[in-house]
Order: C-alpha cells, then sequence, then structure tokens
C-alpha cells in the first residue's frame, strides 16, 4: 500500500479538464472589475467619473445577488443530472456574457440601454459562477482518494490564478502599451473577446470528462433539497457560510477591489497595480499545490486558523502600503495573497467534506454564493464608496472584522482530511 501511495500519479489531464472552466470563469469576472475604471464612462452618463465607477461597482454587486440563484439551479442539476452536463452549462453562460459585454454600444450610442444590456450580461454571469464553483468543488472532491484531496483540489485555485493571472498581465500590457483615452474607447473590449474565445476551448476539454463515482453510487433525487440542508446539515451550512465569509472577502479585495481603489484614491500608476498583482497572482498560484499538501498531511483546521488569524492582524498594516511605488504595492499583494493560499488549495475539499453526495453540489452552491453576494460582491462598492467620503481605512477594519468572526466559527470546525465521501 505504502509503494502504491508512492507511486500515484495525478490525473493532471482531467484535473486541467475540471478545472478550465473555473478558470475561464474567474477570469472574465476578473477582467470586468479590473477594466471598470476604463469602461464605466462608457456605459453611464458622462460628467460624474466617481458616479460612473460607483455605478460599474453596483453593477458589479448587483450580478452576484444572482449567484445564489445560479447555485441553487445549476446545483441541483448537478445533484440530478451530473456533475459534467452541469460545468458544461456554465461555460457556455459564461462565455456569451463575455462575448456580449465585448460588443455592446456605450451609454452614448444607446442611451439608458447600454447599463441594462451590460447588467444582463453581468446576471447571465453571476448565475453561471454560482454554479460554477459548487459543481467544481463538488467534482475535484469526488474524483479524488481521501488522502490526497487536498492535492486535486489545490488545482481549483491554480486555475484560478492562473486565469486572474492572465487577466491582470494583460491589463499591464494595455495599459503600458494603449493611451488612457485608446483603452476607454475600445481597449477594453480586447479582453472581453478573449474571454469568449477561451470559453470555446474550456468547452472542448470538459466535453471529455467523466462522471464521478460517487455521484453514480449514491445519486438520490432529494425532495425540498435547500430545506433539507438546513434541517438535516445545519452545522455544515454555519461552517460553510463562516469559512467562506472571510475567504470570499480577501478575494475580491486583492483580486478586484484593490485595482481601481489603488489607482483611482491612492494615486498609484495603473502599469504598477497590475504588475504588483502579476507578481502576487504568480506566487498564489505556486503556493497552492504545497499547501494542499499539507493540508493533506496536518489537516484543514491549522491551515484555516494560520490564514484567519493572519488576516485579521495584517490586512489594516497592508492598507497603508497602498499607493504610488511598485515596492509597496509588491509587498501587499504577495503577502496578501501568499497567506491567502492556506484557505484556497483546500476550498473544494473542505467544503466536499461538509456535505453528502445527494445535497452537495447544491449544498455548495446555494450557502457558499449566498455569503458570497454579501461580502464579496459588494466589496469593490464598499470600497469606492468609502474612499469617495474619505473613509477608505474604514473597509480595511472591516476585512479585519470578518477575519475575526471567521477565525472563531474555524475553531469550533471539526477535522475532515482523509474522510470517505458518501
Amino acid at each position: 500500500m505504502t509503494e502504491q501511495r508512492t507511486r500515484h500519479r495525478l490525473p493532471v489531464r482531467v484535473l486541467v479538464a475540471a478545472s478550465v472552466g473555473n478558470a475561464i470563469e474567474w477570469y472574465d469576472w476578473t477582467i470586468y472589475a479590473t477594466f471598470s475604471i476604463y469602461f464605466a464612462k462608457v456605459f453611464f452618463p458622462a460628467g460624474n467619473d466617481v458616479l460612473a465607477q460607483i455605478n460599474t461597482a453596483a453593477t458589479y454587486a448587483l450580478a452576484f445577488f444572482f449567484r445564489p440563484l445560479g447555485g441553487y439551479l445549476l446545483g441541483r442539476w448537478a445533484d440530478v443530472r451530473g456533475r459534467k452536463p452541469a460545468m458544461i452549462g456554465t461555460i457556455l453562460l459564461m462565455a456569451g456574457g463575455s462575448l456580449l459585454i465585448a460588443v455592446l454600444p456605450g451609454f452614448a450610442q444607446a442611451g439608458w440601454l447600454a447599463p441594462i444590456l451590460l447588467l444582463l450580461a453581468r446576471i447571465a454571469q453571476g448565475l453561471s459562477l454560482g454554479g460554477e464553483v459548487s459543481n467544481a468543488s463538488a467534482y475535484l472532491g469526488e474524483i479524488a482518494p481521501p488522502d490526497r484531496r487536498g492535492r486535486y483540489s489545490s488545482f481549483f485555485y491554480i486555475s484560478t490564478g492562473s486565469a486572474v493571472l492572465l487577466a491582470s498581465i494583460l491589463g499591464y500590457l494595455l495599459a503600458h502599451t494603449m493611451s488612457t483615452q485608446a483603452l476607454t474607447e475600445y481597449g477594453w473590449r480586447i479582453p472581453f473577446v478573449v474571454g469568449g474565445l477561451l470559453g470555446l476551448v474550456g468547452l472542448v476539454l470538459r466535453s471529455t470528462l467523466h462522471e464521478t463515482e460517487p455521484f453514480q453510487q449514491n445519486k438520490t433525487r432529494v425532495q425540498h433539497p435547500l430545506r433539507t440542508t438546513l434541517r438535516d446539515h445545519p452545522k455544515a451550512v454555519g461552517w460553510l457560510v463562516g469559512t467562506t465569509a472571510v475567504s470570499t472577502l480577501v478575494y475580491y479585495t486583492y483580486f478586484s477591489a484593490l485595482t481601481p481603489f489603488a489607482v483611482t484614491s491612492r494615486h498609484a500608476a495603473a502599469q504598477d497595480v497590475f504588475l504588483a498583482l502579476s507578481i502576487g497572482t504568480a506566487l498564489f498560484v505556486a503556493l497552492q499545490y504545497p499547501a494542499g499538501a499539507l493540508a493533506d498531511r496536518f489537516g484543514r483546521r491549522p491551515q484555516m486558523l494560520v490564514f484567519t488569524a493572519a488576516t485579521a492582524v495584517l490586512s489594516v498594516p497592508l492598507s497603508t502600503l497602498i499607493g504610488p511605488g511598485l515596492g509597496g504595492l509588491i509587498v501587499v499583494f504577495c503577502v496578501g495573497l501568499g497567506l491567502y493560499t492556506a484557505q484556497t488549495s483546500i476550498a473544494p475539499a473542505l467544503m466536499s467534506e461538509l456535505f453528502p453526495t445527494e445535497v452537495r453540489a447544491l449544498g455548495i452552491g446555494a450557502w457558499y454564493n449566498v455569503t458570497v453576494a454579501l461580502l464579496g460582491g459588494t466589496a469593490p462598492l464598499v470600497i469606492n464608496a468609502l474612499a469617495a467620503a474619505g473613509l477608505s481605512t474604514l473597509f480595511f477594519w472591516y476585512l479585519t472584522a470578518i477575519a475575526v468572526i471567521s477565525f472563531v466559527v474555524v475553531l469550533t470546525l471539526p477535522e475532515t482530511k482523509g474522510k470517505t465521501l458518501t
């Protein structure tokens, strides 16, 4: 047995195929936030750039409130029909939304129809992402051997980080080679076209996947599944919400909110922010697999305690380094995202280990996305609104408070490493 474990080979092709959809989802989601500083004034009336940015962030936030619906509908689809067809559906929705945004007319051409169509495209992407996170997490959790689920689940955020890295590098290149006027007029559309094309690649790759054995062996059509998660698994719901709270706020702070905030409120150069984010994201990707392996050996709970405690202690001090100058920005993104890998590397494993197969995708999809909608989706809006009021420091105290709450929740979390999924 020891020899077999030593010689275990990761099914890299399967893991990549399972994760590529998630990469495309997060690429599309990220470019909206990072390029919003350029297209905000395109879709809203001219004359008040701050108000346009807030309206664009509000559209970003509203789309998040469709994520729980997507998590419920697509999670239910995955629990009844299978993980594979549901994951293919999420790619089609996300890629379609990206291509629609790429060709939308602006406010000058279409009036208020422009922001309405933008919102509809974002709603499609919100529904898609709501199902993608839960279904991909369930798939990775179910195909993994119990003693290697952390390693397998690390591919989820390897794909996410790689997608965000692609978005940030693209942002850096466009900001470095194009004028602000050119980016505002047409340059911001380029990454959305790329996202749509990547969707076609993801569709082909996911069509090669096979259904998971736990789903085939344990699938049961549960009546009133959402009610079942609350009635039969209330602690699992509480642990999922509690651990997701700080995770989602950290994600959308570093990968979405800080880019426009650093440029518009702290007067950092756009190319410096994109470069620092790219460096931090490369570190984030590199640490995923080692962190997943550590969790397989030492457990999920210790890593979650380290992550939540460090976030609580360091968020406010790190915020003081956001401003002009590349060095401070690199420290912010590398420290913040480096610590974040302690959680992201095991998130799919941990969430999969909380629910049984018959409600796993829906349980993750519904409650994860409710938490994300409330905390993650509002992050860019909150930080922009506070910055406009001259109170930006309060946002980082808010992040600290959420980290403290999550730390307390993790203290009650049972250790689930090595659990056999049923």
